[in-house]
């Protein structure tokens, strides 16, 4: 499943959300004129669980120990930093749909601290479930699965107008907010599970970056808005026309 649209309109220009989307296309660029020496700056740029949590001694980890304060400034960079032109292109595009809103509820600062703070969870929970890896991680993927669990509590009733491939057959449906996202972790957690006999040594998708970011975004939403911190908006749907 891939979204196209939703059906909730933001209230205000989306000033964080569009600048983050702009600087990780900004930084992308940057990583695609490195060329030869990228994977030398992604060893040393990216988050590499081994550094924080420890390698047995027979594993080579790859670039320096950089020490607690080192580690979060590899989290944070690492959110910024992506793989290819199709991984930048979905998890800006999924950004581009769900955050807006997400925004408009947190207002620009609260969002930004926000959108952060599931980065750096998203990279933890990967690195808990896979302490020895020496595979750099990277993607804004941790912290945008944050906004889609918020977007999930505060707008349930939203439609996502989908794209569904089923096989060789490509259709598209209106679902509920809650019923996405509700497979989309579903999907997540399960293709999560399924990969920890892979130790982390195979690389791929950190799905329980993905399922970590949820979780945060999710319980954090909750607890805003049952603490009255934020308000959310009456729902104000677009008419499609078929």
């Amino acid at each position: 499943m891939f979204p196209i649209r939703d059906s909730i309109p933001s209230r205000r220009f989306p000033v964080i959300n569009v600048a983050i989307i702009v600087v990780c296309s900004v930084v992308f660029l940057f990583e695609l004129s490195l060329g030869p020496h990228l994977e030398e700056f992604i060893l040393r740029a990216a988050f590499v669980p081994a550094r924080l949590f420890g390698a047995p001694p027979a594993v080579a980890v790859p670039g320096p120990y950089p020490g607690l304060f080192g580690n979060l400034l590899t989290i944070l960079v690492s959110m910024f930093l992506h793989g290819g032109w199709m991984h930048i292109i979905g998890n800006m595009w999924f950004l581009a749909v769900f955050g807006d809103n997400v925004e408009d509820v947190l207002g620009h600062g609260r969002y930004l601290l926000f959108y952060l703070g599931g980065g750096i969870f998203a990279a933890l929970a990967h690195g808990v479930t896979n302490p020895h890896s020496v595979l750099p991680t990277v993607g804004a993927s941790g912290a945008i699965a944050a906004v889609l669990g918020a977007y999930m509590v505060w707008f349930p009733h939203s439609r996502v107008h989908t794209l569904i491939f089923l096989g060789f057959f490509v259709t598209t449906a209106e679902l509920p907010a809650i019923l996405f996202l509700g497979i989309w972790f579903v999907l997540q957690f399960v293709e999560g599970t399924m990969s920890m006999a892979a130790a982390g040594q195979l690389g791929g998708v950190a799905w329980f970056a993905h399922v970590g970011g949820f979780v945060y975004g999710f319980l954090l939403a909750k607890a805003l808005r049952a603490t009255g911190a934020v308000r959310i908006p009456p729902p104000r749907h677009t008419i499609w026309y078929h």
